[in-house]
């Protein structure tokens, strides 16, 4: 071992590489099917938009100064703004003020620990969860609390016992979440915001998926049912990213908080990265501002013929030992395999006899179990390598359960 190995930190050494991005290799070999990757389809980025905002705004001197300068740490105004417009209504108004511009959510995961997280705290999550928040998370130490999740809803009773047993924070994804593509129901909303405000906890609300809805009724998030209460102080810290809706690239999410904490988060801001980019916020505020609703309709459009592929797939080819999510938005589905089955194990069969990866479910759990789960992502393949890989899998599931 060298002498900078020898001097790492116990943090960096706990640290585990991403058990998504380490199949990147095989996603991209000749002939696999992937169902593993997350990421939005590059078929849907608004390349046009985005080369003719980028062209105006280094067109115009004075943009182009901006726009490759150091910038607020808070953020592009014009872009607070936007997201504060169309995040808040007459009602209950969202101040530019409110809005911390971060480098995708991701790095806003990571504030929240650095924020709020010291060594031993408990997090409450749900089980399963996103794996890069247990990641964000996890770098700070905290006791992650697990509550049972899934296509019906969230475990209530498990919640509140842990919101009575004490908490730094509640992270949850309402809407079409990673990795389930659960929705919440208005009721269970409710309940949430109503169980943290009786026992003080905080919630972390995650909306990555917030443009993803594909069929059935929207629903109000925990953020606009926080702000139009008539509490005296906001209870919810909302979590965007554009990554979904315009393209992951330029690397454009936010935070909106009470003002308090903005505060802090933008002394983070400053330690961590000074400013986010101020090309890309730019470039990010012009596009939303002039395609965010012609271009919204379209990307559902396309995630819909996605989603309903594969659950057609899985209809067709699946054996009645297995069940799996029917997601109204975002872009991935849950699979339960029979009782006994590993899927770490099965991944590895699947991959040699029928070149089809996916994630094993244990990694979005933070206390290692759902092993016989697993995540199915519909956003990058084509419907028929969908159907094809689908049904191979079901083919290496079938001969696993036979033998």
């Amino acid at each position: 071992m060298s002498a900078l190995e020898n001097q790492l930190s116990d943090r960096a050494n706990a640290l585990k590489p991403s058990a998504i991005r380490a199949m990147a290799k095989q996603a991209g070999m000749p002939g696999v099917v992937s169902f593993a990757a997350g990421a939005p389809s590059a078929s849907q980025f608004p390349f046009e938009a985005l080369r003719g905002a980028t062209d105006a705004i280094l067109s115009d001197p004075l943009r182009r100064a901006e726009a490759l300068q150091y910038g607020a740490s808070e953020g592009y105004l014009p872009l607070r703004e936007f997201v504060a417009d169309q995040l808040g209504s007459p009602e209950w108004p969202i101040s530019p003020d409110d809005v911390l511009i971060t480098s995708g959510s991701q790095q806003a995961l990571e504030f929240v620990g650095k924020t709020f997280i010291n060594e031993g705290d408990r997090v409450i999550a749900c089980s399963p969860t996103y794996v890069g928040a247990l990641q964000a998370f996890g770098l700070f130490e905290p006791e992650f609390v697990a509550i049972p999740l899934n296509d019906s809803g969230l475990d209530l009773a498990a919640l509140e016992a842990e919101l009575k047993a004490g908490a730094k924070f509640f992270y949850v994804m309402p809407d079409h979440g990673n990795p389930n593509g659960t929705m919440l129901t208005l009721a269970q909303r409710k309940a949430i915001l109503s169980l943290a405000r009786q026992y003080e906890i905080p919630i972390i609300e995650d909306q990555a998926y917030d443009q993803l809805q594909l069929s059935g009724e929207r629903l109000p998030t925990l953020l606009e049912l926080d702000r139009a209460s008539d509490a005296a102080a906001p209870i919810v810290s909302y979590l965007g990213t554009f990554s979904k809706s315009l393209t992951p690239g330029l690397r454009v999410g936010w935070i909106i908080t009470a003002q308090p904490i903005i505060a802090k988060l933008v002394s983070i801001k400053q330690a961590s990265d000074l400013n986010s980019g101020m090309l890309n916020q730019m470039i990010v505020n012009d596009v939303a501002r002039d395609i965010m609703v012609s271009h919204g309709t379209k990307l559902r459009a396309f995630y819909k013929g996605q989603r309903d592929a594969m659950l057609n797939a899985l209809k067709a080819h699946m054996p009645d030992t297995v069940s799996w999510t029917k997601p109204k938005g975002g872009m991935f589905v849950w699979l339960t395999l029979p009782a006994g089955m590993d899927a770490g194990a099965l991944l590895q069969t699947a991959f040699e006899q029928e070149r089809v990866i996916f994630v094993p479910g244990a990694s979005f759990h933070s206390d290692g179990s759902g092993v016989n789960t697993l995540r199915l992502s519909y956003s990058l393949p084509s419907t028929q390598q969908i159907a094809d890989g689908i049904a191979g899998l079901a083919r290496v599931i079938r001969s696993l359960s036979a033998g």
